[in-house]
């Protein structure tokens, strides 16, 4: 999921330099909420990866 949040980020900055400010907008909106949902996800396993020992 990191990976695709990486790819959106870079595609908006490519659309950014292009001028193309729709879609870089669109892509850094994506880039971010996926981000966040990695960050909870990666959290989330940190706590209950722990709690099995």
């Amino acid at each position: 999921m990191l990976r695709l949040s990486i790819a959106f980020f870079l595609v908006a900055i490519l659309a950014a330099f292009l001028g193309f400010s729709g879609i870089a907008g669109a892509s850094a909106g994506i880039a971010q909420i996926l981000f966040f949902v990695f960050l909870v996800l990666f959290v989330v396993s940190l706590l209950f990866g722990r709690s099995r020992v």
